[in-house]
């Protein structure tokens, strides 16, 4: 097993040996377990350290102290690889389980979304209308032909004021606000059953129309 010079680097940073105040059976440990001279720019601490106990090279054996604090730092580089080989597998994992977690919350919120929006009132589009009604002369019967444009009756149609405006030679014409529907009512279907009571209607236009 090899030596984790990461660590040993960093125990050596603020101490002289790996164990204690002088050399021992713990230097001796670590030592062996370092195939090859450390580089000293990467580990200069383990450097210094190594070439100072490889001056004890002949006193090894009968250095004093034991080798289980040395033991420490040996095999800890493969653990520390498969330790982080791990934490990738299960970061990997993680963003699986993280994609998938936040595929549930989105179509959480889609469904919230759409039953949400399934539940709320439809808004009716609407428009006021302004019609004309003209009669065919001046001796037609305006109560009469207002009675018989109001007598239709439809769903999403509901008329409003009126009023009579002169358009020359005695005749009035009938000018009529309405609200409709637009999915309902249609303003040309309206103006041919207006156009049915031919007694008295001779034309019909809308004037204005506005959305609500």
């Amino acid at each position: 097993m090899s030596a984790n010079l990461a660590k040993l680097e960093n125990h050596l940073a603020t101490r002289s040996y790996v164990e204690g105040y002088t050399p021992s059976q713990a230097d001796v440990t670590v030592f062996k377990a370092i195939s090859a001279a450390p580089d000293a720019a990467a580990n200069p601490h383990v450097a210094r350290w190594y070439n100072h106990i490889k001056s004890y090279a002949a006193e090894h054996a009968s250095l004093p102290g034991s080798s289980t604090a040395g033991e420490a730092f040996i095999g800890g580089a493969s653990a520390a690889a498969a330790e982080e080989e791990e934490e990738e597998i299960d970061l990997f994992g993680s963003d699986d389980e993280e994609d998938a977690e936040a595929e549930r919350i989105k179509a959480e919120r889609v469904a919230a979304y759409n039953a949400k929006k399934a539940n709320k009132p439809k808004t009716v589009a609407k428009s006021v209308v302004t019609m004309d009604v003209k009669p065919w002369d001046d001796e037609t019967d305006m109560v009469a032909l207002e009675a018989a444009v109001r007598s239709i009756e439809q769903d999403g149609l509901l008329w409003g004021a009126s009023k009579l405006v002169p358009i020359g030679y005695g005749i009035k014409k009938l000018q009529i606000t309405l609200v409709v529907e637009d999915e309902k009512v249609s303003t040309d279907e309206l103006q041919e059953k207006i156009a049915e009571f031919e007694d008295y209607v001779q034309s019909t236009d809308i004037t204005a129309m506005q959305k609500l």
